[in-house]
């Protein structure tokens, strides 16, 4: 029976060890003040990580073998943390089976196009996952709160989106929606964070300088968005993102809800 002694500090012999690891020596010792309980839980979310990282290989080896096509995509406020999940979610899989799509503003000959085109052009082959960090609902939030579409391109978009995704399931793709939530002290408190880190800056964007300001907009549009796209076929799981390393947990623990992979593949 596995040994639960509580030591004279209040952890347990099994918590002890993990502290006298590597990686908890380093947790406790990285940042000041010292803080026990918080090593401990770092130590254990890197234990869970691992043990989810290991699944989405097997995820992967699952969806590659049955030509499985895999999209994921990431919506949320600027600062949300969808790039830090993405990271966590493709670190540990093989990157020949994997793509991460963040496209750039639409070139002058895309505008020109049908909204959901250049989306389309990234969808995945057979046995690929492709995850977006941010989708074509750049129009259902961003766009039109900054002012990057006309009310009537608004309005097409949301009347086509839920048929656009329709097809895409039909087509035999596998689609995963993900929305990270964060709290607007959260947002500035972190947009402090880049702008006082050299070597984050340059993820602060014209946009991102105004999502405070706007704040109440995102909202209105992002409550518009979620009642009519999230629909039975094609659901909205919202992570609650304001603590990064349960928000990756999270987003991982969904992805391999959501996909009905084969447990016992080998890898």
């Amino acid at each position: 029976m596995e040994n639960t002694d509580i030591t004279p500090s209040g952890l347990t012999e099994k918590d002890v060890e993990k502290l006298n690891s590597k990686e908890g020596l380093l947790a406790i010792l990285s940042r000041e003040p010292y803080n026990v309980d918080r090593a401990l839980r770092y130590v254990n979310y890197l234990e869970r990580l691992e043990e989810l990282q290991v699944e989405l290989i097997r995820l992967q080896t699952w969806a590659i073998e049955h030509n499985e096509r895999i999209i994921v995509l990431f919506e949320g406020r600027d600062a949300a943390g969808k790039g830090g999940a993405i990271r966590r979610i493709t670190e540990r899989i093989n990157p020949r089976h994997m793509r991460i799509v963040a496209l750039p503003k639409p070139t002058e000959e895309q505008k020109t196009q049908w909204y959901f085109q250049r989306y389309v052009e990234q969808f995945p082959k057979a046995g690929e996952l492709v995850l977006f960090d941010r989708s074509w609902y750049n129009r259902a939030v961003v766009e039109p709160v900054n002012g990057f579409c006309t009310e009537e391109e608004y309005k097409i978009f949301m009347k086509q989106v839920n048929g656009f995704e329709k097809m895409i399931l039909q087509s035999g793709i596998r689609l995963v929606k993900i929305y990270m939530s964060i709290s607007k002290k959260e947002q500035q408190k972190r947009f402090d964070e880049i702008k006082n880190d050299p070597l984050k800056q340059w993820k602060m964007t014209p946009v991102d300088e105004k999502a405070q300001d706007l704040w109440d907009d995102y909202t209105v549009y992002k409550k518009k968005m979620f009642k009519k796209t999230n629909t039975k076929q094609s659901p909205w799981k919202i992570i609650r993102a304001n603590k990064k390393p349960q928000a990756r947990i999270d987003c991982i623990e969904h992805i391999l809800y959501s996909i009905p992979y084969d447990k016992e593949t080998k890898i």
